[in-house]
């Protein structure tokens, strides 16, 4: 008879199989995030006067923007107050519009998206087109 040579098995390893399925966990989690963060929620158009055009942070700079969107007067001298819209611009050339634009009544084309990332802006909200009112 031939003597056979019985070999163990390969020793476990749950630690490494944990990890990996801990860190696919994790990625998934974070393209789903990613995803979400660009879905858009509404788009839209404001109308007011542009008040405030700015770069702002220390390490991701943003270009945020106010727009006061004007009071409703109701007839009898009472007055609605006027509310400030905020919002982020994501490209450099539709800033420099607005840049030029301060002071002026203007009608600005947005996107809402569900949430940011902190890069790209402190809003939700994203000017893609202005335009001046006539």
């Amino acid at each position: 008879m031939e003597p056979t040579i019985q070999t163990s098995p390969a020793p476990k390893r749950p630690f490494r199989k944990f990890l990996v399925i801990t860190t696919l966990i994790v990625v998934f989690c974070f393209w789903i995030f990613y995803l979400i963060c660009g879905m858009g929620y509404s788009e839209g158009t404001r109308s007011g006067i542009l008040t405030k055009v700015s770069k702002k942070g220390y390490i991701f700079k943003t270009r945020e923007g106010e727009l006061i969107v004007g009071g409703i007067n109701q007839g009898d001298g009472a007055i609605l107050p006027a509310t400030v819209f905020k919002f982020s611009v994501r490209d450099e050339q539709t800033y420099l519009k607005l840049d030029s634009l301060q002071g002026k009544k203007v009608v600005v084309s947005y996107k809402q998206v569900i949430k940011n990332l902190f890069w790209q802006g402190e809003t939700d909200y994203f000017i893609h087109a202005v335009r001046t009112m006539d």
